[in-house]
């Protein structure tokens, strides 16, 4: 079996011909062929439940069977088992192909049950380059996804370039993308959006089959090791929320069909992604290289700071518009212009609000802050043993409790003050219970589980009214700046509905004040 280990990158049409012209790629010939692949499941998708696949290559009078196991993706670079043969189309002969005799002995089970579920059609043009002590094959495909189903036939495009590491360090690979990514002149300013992409052509395929729709993603669990190095810790939070935000991007670049609007829980679940990134740079700051972590912080909070005009009013369309106009009888007659004025207002703010977010995580310097920033965190090394010893078995727990006893504490001190906190203050308030939260999140596997489990359920409770009380202040805010005219008198109305939905919430202070002083620790 061969460990195949590639960077798998979205490219825009626009970038085609300014990628083709790249130096690096202009020196060499390409090698041009055209390939035609046929991916086998069951009936019941069996293949696909385990994250594998089978695929027939048809290149020119030649047949290829292919099966590719479950592997792991982030930033775009991914790493999996493959085997790969020449054989007889639908001579599914597993047991010469893969040497792992368990697998071979699975897959042969459920030979005589494979049949086509979608192709894939493209042709492809390939360079291999010497870069500094790599060796990689780059391959440009284009083309197109299809399959068919109850609903009919179906098509995706597919224009990607991939990067395959031939022999030598995965940093040199990164390093080839992003020499790629920054165009034939070398310049940031004139750089390609070259987008780092996670899901492979398999994944797309099966989607298309199913015709599943993008769907967002939530933070998953991460698990950690009590003998890790922060380091090495903070190397696996950073690779996990850079996967969550990969993972709702495209919900963000895509976000339905037109005129449609978006599903507000893809922009929702980006900025998760990002505040948990900010967390973990902050609470792991005192054992990284200083600039990378100030450098990295303030990268990652222009774009949490991009994509907060669309949640802002994304919250504002979904849940406080609908009850306004509810409560507000006038609101409801056919001959009301002011509130349908006040509603088309908002609807085109809003979507005005996700293109701004759709072009931050399309942009030419988000394909560069992605390649950078997975190549920077996967050169990270501890520069000592000091706060975790895997001999021990518990450095990383014993840090961690010192670091959460430190920020709790902190805590408990601003929430002594939220009473007499304005708006702002409330919404710091906010900010340091999500980091509190968050860090929790990050270092739960090396903690006592039940503790952790009360602790953050307290925190999210006091997270949610306080969220509550920043999102009215954010929507009268929005109403303020309504255009004048007809509709002033209706948003005067919503502004004073809202602020006393403020004052109501102010109530719930005291006590939220006392759960936070009385808030478990997450430590034993």
């Amino acid at each position: 079996m061969s460990q195949e280990t590639e960077l798998k990158l979205d490219v825009h049409p626009h970038d085609l011909p300014g990628l083709l012209a790249h130096p690096l790629l202009k020196a060499v010939v390409p090698r041009r062929e055209r390939l035609y692949n046929t991916y086998f499941d069951t009936s019941t998708l069996a293949l696909r439940a385990q994250r594998m696949a089978v695929r027939e290559r048809r290149v020119g009078r030649q047949t290829l069977l292919t099966v590719k196991t479950a592997g792991q993706s982030v930033g775009g670079l991914s790493q999996r088992g493959e085997w790969e043969a020449p054989s007889r189309p639908g001579a599914f002969d597993f047991a010469s192909l893969v040497e792992d005799a368990a697998l071979a002995e699975q897959l042969a089970s459920v030979a005589w049950q494979l049949v086509p579920v979608f192709r894939t059609d493209f042709t492809r043009r390939s360079w291999v380059l010497q870069h500094g002590p790599a060796r990689v094959e780059v391959a440009l495909d284009q083309g197109f996804i299809a399959t068919g189903n109850a609903q009919g036939n179906h098509r995706q495009p597919i224009l990607e370039l991939e990067l395959e590491l031939l022999d030598g360090p995965v940093d040199a690979l990164l390093d080839l993308a992003h020499t790629l990514a920054l165009g034939p002149r070398g310049q940031a300013s004139s750089a390609l959006r070259l987008l780092p992409a996670n899901r492979s052509k398999a994944e797309r395929g099966y989607a298309l089959f199913m015709g599943e729709r993008l769907q967002p993603v939530r933070a998953s669990a991460l698990q950690l090791q009590a003998g890790m190095h922060p380091v090495q810790a903070f190397r696996a939070a950073a690779l996990s929320c850079l996967t969550h935000l990969q993972a709702n991007e495209a919900g963000v670049l895509h976000p339905g069909l037109e005129g449609t609007l978006p599903d507000p829980e893809f922009v929702h679940q980006a900025r998760v992604a990002l505040r948990r990134l900010r967390t973990g740079l902050r609470i792991f700051r005192a054992h990284l290289p200083r600039r990378f972590a100030a450098h990295w912080a303030g990268e990652w909070k222009a774009l949490t700071n991009q994509l907060g005009d669309a949640r802002n009013w994304d919250v504002f369309a979904t849940e406080w518009l609908p009850e306004l106009m509810a409560n507000d009888p006038g609101s409801t007659g056919m001959a009301d212009t002011s509130a349908q004025a006040l509603l088309d207002w908002v609807q085109d703010q809003r979507r005005a609000a996700w293109r701004r977010a759709a072009d931050a995580l399309g942009s030419r310097e988000h394909a560069l802050r992605l390649l950078a920033f997975t190549r920077a965190v996967l050169c990270l090394q501890p520069a000592d043993r000091s706060a975790g010893d895997a001999d021990t078995g518990h450095g990383l727990a014993d840090w961690a409790q010192a670091t959460l006893r430190e920020r709790h504490a902190t805590l408990r001190v601003q929430a002594r003050a939220a009473r007499r906190m304005g708006p702002e203050g409330r919404h710091a308030l906010r900010i340091a219970l999500k980091k509190l939260r968050y860090a929790q999140e990050f270092l739960a596997s090396v903690l006592p589980p039940k503790r952790v489990a009360r602790s953050t359920a307290v925190l999210a409770e006091a997270q949610a009214l306080l969220g509550q009380l920043n999102d009215l202040a954010v929507a009268h805010t929005l109403l303020a700046s309504a255009p004048p005219g007809p509709v002033s008198a209706r948003v005067v109305g919503w502004q004073q509905a809202l602020q006393a939905r403020l004052e109501a919430g102010l109530s719930g202070l005291p006590a939220m004040e006392r759960s936070l002083e009385e808030t478990p620790t997450p430590w034993g």
